[in-house]
């Protein structure tokens, strides 16, 4: 115990991802916060008064926070932050649509978070996620292992439920792993993909396996419209608050993350969603797996398109 994690915006992501990190017992303390007077103090309240439902100790705090810093003295001293602040996708919008707003939001809390908790790892979660993390990083100035982005986590996640049903199958028997840009150039790996040990590609025909990494890669978007109001958060806020777990564990654990990528692969000098082992001080290190020559291609080619996005964010 002794860890301390602050979670960025309390929207449905935020305060979900909140809830997942306390009710894992393994922090002291859960700061939540949002720039809507009062919001974040409610969910903590509420949240605290669930403390003895369900068992944990972890206490949450709110705070509201104010766009020249007003309030996040609170998060001071955080081992780890977690950025969900920003504006979710409406029917029919890309990631990319959320570039600008995102990018002032995102912008001005990794400036007060820098302020506040020189030393924490920082989980982004804000769309477009590849940019936003590249963002994080440049704003905080922070070492480039201790600021990732979550989305391999959620793509992954995914592609397996989508496996397990169509096979009808537990999902804790497929494997699947994507890897690349969380947006149009994503990049399932299906030579990665198992059930029971055996190849995805033994069970399905291969126009099966593409249905499904095209739904993957569509996944947010689905439920967007679905929705109609507000984006998916139940699955992304479980993918952000395991990887906020591995680094208050320093597990070790390998995740599809977006990390640093700087010769592995042959790719240089870019965020791109690859596997990595994680732990206290955030990326480790880049896990170099098997890539097919296809595989390959499609993740040299997710970088460049990455890069020239998170060479715009610079000037945001």
């Amino acid at each position: 115990m002794g860890k301390k994690i602050t979670v960025v915006g309390a929207g449905f992501y935020g305060s979900t991802t909140a809830q997942r990190l306390a009710e894992y017992n393994v922090f002291d303390t859960v700061v939540l916060t949002d720039i809507l007077d009062g919001k974040a103090e409610g969910l903590a309240l509420d949240l605290n008064q669930s403390r003895p439902v369900e068992g944990f100790e972890t206490k949450l705090v709110g705070a509201t926070t104010g766009v020249n810093g007003e309030g996040y003295e609170a998060t001071a001293d955080s081992d780890i932050v977690v950025i969900t602040a920003g504006l979710p996708r409406k029917p029919g919008m890309s990631r990319m649509d959320l570039i600008e707003t995102n990018a002032k939001i995102v912008r001005g809390v990794s400036e007060n978070i820098a302020k506040h908790s020189p030393n924490a790892v920082i989980i982004v979660v804000s769309n477009p996620l590849d940019e936003m993390t590249a963002l994080a990083q440049i704003a905080t100035a922070f070492p480039k292992n201790k600021v990732m982005g979550q989305a391999g986590m959620l793509d992954t996640a995914r592609f397996t439920n989508f496996v397990a049903e169509e096979l009808n199958v537990p999902v804790g028997s497929v494997k699947t792993l994507t890897l690349g840009s969380h947006g149009d150039t994503m990049v399932p790996v299906p030579s990665r993909c198992t059930v029971d040990g055996k190849p995805l590609a033994d069970l399905l025909p291969a126009e099966k396996i593409d249905e499904l990494v095209v739904r993957t890669r569509n996944g947010g978007a689905e439920v967007v419209a679905l929705l109609k109001t507000g984006s998916a958060y139940y699955a992304p806020s479980a993918a952000a608050a395991r990887m906020a777990k591995a680094v208050a564990e320093d597990s070790g654990a390998v995740m599809p993350v977006c990390a640093w990528v700087d010769g592995e692969y042959g790719i240089d000098g870019v965020y791109l969603g690859v596997e990595a082992e994680i732990g206290a001080e955030g990326v480790r290190k880049v896990v170099e797996g098997d890539l097919t020559d296809t595989e390959l291609a499609a993740l040299k080619e997710a970088a460049e398109a990455v890069r020239a996005k998170q060479a715009d964010v610079a000037d945001l």
